[in-house]
């Protein structure tokens, strides 16, 4: 018997579905702009190295992490910087966590998000004795990372001491409201991304559209798009049917069944009465793995394709479900389907009262992981 058939709970990810998203998404772009992969968070929880690796065998050449310890898992993966055809990566929270040589020798380019950003990569390259490559990143309404509106017209006014030395590969910002393609913030941003990115004085490549962004059509497109949830099958916009693919597939096998014999509670907190005769199942998942407690009393998991309800509140390693409905008693050993051909990323999250993202970026490490569709 093999390891996945042992494993008490598996985790398939679907590196084929991961290119197809990818490539449906670069193809929605305007001519001339590229498309670039955002595989921050270990590529939302679905393995960084594994995910850009695939991207890379469908000619993605631009990838984004958060962190520069993130850069270096997904650099793992990849040929080797100044290598014939080569990936770049870059590191959206700065030049920070390892020395400017460091970063130069590894070949990773930070997005340079205020002006103290760019004085230290301006005070590096003046160090290395060579112009250094970057992204400067403007704030056009998120309020959260970026170059003020006031810091933007200081960097005009002080550009030649501050830019001399760098080689701006794009000028970026990010968008606060794409999901929802009626929202006036997202207008807004772009009038002022066009604005601002004028009022420094000196044309560049821009960076502008997310997931959602890509959908809200040309004018947001500019010359490198930087999609993240919709490479992974989370919806990008609300409004309308989801158009991108799925790509886990989560299951947790059933530990235990049982018969309850007289009325009594099930759970911490006693907070789910079962009846007499109930029957009900226990999976091997919990909120150590990212199916969280605010699941309980709403969430549901699908047994040979029909859904159970979670009865009594998700604890640490497992969780409980109602199985008296089912046309095929359950049985130890089989499995329930968390994410998968029933249940979306999406719905999993809105019974849990959050966000696709936060479903796949919190799944934990004791999964078995299956790669698929390599």
């Amino acid at each position: 018997m093999n390891d996945a058939a042992l494993a008490l709970s598996t985790l398939e990810v679907h590196l084929d579905r991961v290119a197809r998203n990818y490539l449906y998404l670069r193809k929605k772009l305007k001519i001339g702009a590229d498309c670039a992969a955002v595989v921050k968070a270990d590529a939302y929880g679905l393995g960084a190295a594994e995910v850009a690796a695939a991207l890379y065998a469908q000619e993605c050449r631009h990838f984004f992490t958060a962190h520069a310890s993130e850069a270096e898992a997904v650099a793992a993966a990849l040929p080797p910087a100044g290598a014939p055809d080569s990936a770049v990566i870059y590191v959206l929270n700065g030049p920070h966590g390892m020395a400017a040589a460091d970063w130069q020798q590894k070949g990773f380019i930070p997005v340079l998000n205020s002006l103290g950003d760019i004085e230290l990569w301006a005070a590096a390259a003046a160090a290395a004795g060579k112009r250094l490559p970057c992204i400067i990143h403007i704030d056009t309404g998120m309020n959260r990372l970026g170059l003020t509106a006031l810091d933007v017209t200081q960097l005009a006014e002080k550009r030649t001491a501050l830019l001399q030395g760098l080689d701006v590969r794009y000028v970026m910002s990010h968008l606060a409201c794409a999901d929802e393609p009626g929202h006036a913030m997202n207008l807004q941003q772009l009038a002022a991304f066009r604005q601002l990115t004028a009022a420094v004085g000196q044309a560049f490549r821009y960076s502008f559209a997310n997931s959602a962004g890509i959908f809200l059509g040309a004018d947001y497109h500019f010359d490198l798009a930087r999609p993240g949830c919709a490479l992974y099958g989370i919806q990008p916009y609300e409004g309308a049917a989801n158009p991108m693919h799925g790509t886990v597939t989560l299951k947790a096998k059933i530990v235990q069944t049982r018969v309850v014999g007289a009325a009594s509670t099930v759970g911490y907190g006693a907070g789910y009465a079962a009846a007499a005769g109930d029957n009900l199942a226990t999976i091997s998942i919990g909120y150590a793995d990212g199916y969280l407690r605010s699941a309980t009393g709403r969430g549901k998991v699908f047994v040979g394709g029909q859904a159970c309800p979670v009865v009594g509140r998700v604890s640490m390693d497992s969780v409980v479900i109602a199985t008296g409905h089912l046309s095929q008693p359950a049985k130890t050993g089989d499995y329930a389907e968390i994410i998968g051909p029933h249940q979306t990323v999406d719905e999993v999250a809105a019974q849990a009262g959050t966000i696709g993202y936060e479903i796949l970026t919190s799944l934990g490490k004791r999964y078995k992981r299956i790669y698929t569709g390599l």
